[in-house]
């Protein structure tokens, strides 16, 4: 028995996607042929429309959009209203790795776009995801954070938590309520070594009436990606991106630097000690490797134990 890549639920030998995976990207979407380049060759063709798309992070990025009656994804160089990332030269199995994150984070309470994997023609995986910053053929005002406190892609990591929560407190609407989200993806990265989480995967969207954290975005463990990473925190808390104790996220950046009340605290970890019940089969059941798979939950256990989490939560073992 197989999984679907976009649900993760079993399917017959003899199906791609499952019908319910099919009609999470549209209700009429009766099927989805397989992409029709493979991972180098979406890799070439991203290198080749790079004066027209920029290329962002550890991965090549497509533009495309869904042909629902062919049933078929179309790269194009504009108008896109989804992005695919294709397997990674230099880092393994990105894809399965950040669509496994990302719906970590779902579970958790953090609102992402619609997301999963995709066949590509050699058998390799694809991540796709919907872009949250159009509405049919309008562009939705999105400004990272880099832009918001004047810094460029070149000092994405020249900057610091502090100033992160600085930003959202002069331009959010209800400022109170994203230090509460805040809080929740800060957490969120720590635990699952997203060490990556620098100014411009912060972005604040505008919609009728306010102005809040966007949808997350480019949710990765790059611990694990990368193998050999020093540091925990893109930007720093309290100055330290290394060694980060329950005293720096919780009492310092949560309660003294973000003013969240101990209510507010107690039910945002609440919500992981709940969240964490499911993260175990969650990462069994994704497509990365048995290794990666292990490797991954001992990341996660090692830095729940360290926030003083209970530790019987991610007891489940991965083979």
């Amino acid at each position: 028995m197989r999984r679907c890549p976009i649900t993760y639920e079993e399917i017959p030998d003899n199906e791609i996607y499952s019908s319910d995976g099919l009609r999470l990207i549209d209700p009429k979407l009766s099927h989805l042929e397989i992409l029709p380049l493979s991972a180098s060759e979406q890799r070439e063709e991203a290198l080749r429309r790079a004066g027209k798309m920029s290329i962002q992070g550890l991965q090549l990025k497509l533009s495309a959009i869904l042909k629902v009656k062919e049933g078929r994804f179309e790269i194009v160089d504009c108008g896109g209203k989804y992005l695919l990332k294709p397997q990674s030269l230099l880092y393994p199995e990105l894809p399965e790795n950040e669509d496994l994150t990302m719906r970590l984070a779902k579970i958790v309470g953090i609102n992402v776009p619609l997301h999963g994997l995709l066949w590509a023609k050699d058998e390799t995986l694809t991540y796709f995801i919907k872009r949250f910053d159009r509405k049919g053929h309008k562009k939705i005002a999105l400004e990272d954070f880099a832009q918001l406190s004047g810094h460029s892609r070149d000092t994405k990591y020249n900057s610091s938590m502090e100033n992160v929560a600085k930003v959202i407190k002069e331009h959010a609407t209800f400022a109170q309520v994203e230090m509460v989200e805040l809080f929740r993806r800060t957490l969120f990265s720590f635990l699952v070594g997203n060490e990556d989480m620098h100014l411009k995967n912060f972005s604040l969207i505008t919609q009728p009436g306010k102005v809040t954290l966007s949808p997350a975005y480019d949710f990765l463990n790059s611990t694990l990606a990368m193998a050999n990473a020093k540091e925990e925190l893109a930007l720093p808390i309290r100055g330290r991106k290394a060694n980060i104790s329950r005293k720096d996220l919780i009492e310092y950046f949560g309660m003294e630097r973000l003013g969240l009340s101990q209510k507010s605290i107690d039910r945002v970890l609440g919500g992981f000690k709940n969240a964490m019940e499911i993260w175990p089969n969650i990462i069994e059941n994704s497509f990365l490797s048995e290794q990666s798979k292990s490797g991954y939950l001992g990341i996660v256990r090692q830095r729940t134990e360290r926030l003083g989490l209970p530790a019987e939560l991610l007891a489940k073992q991965i083979a």
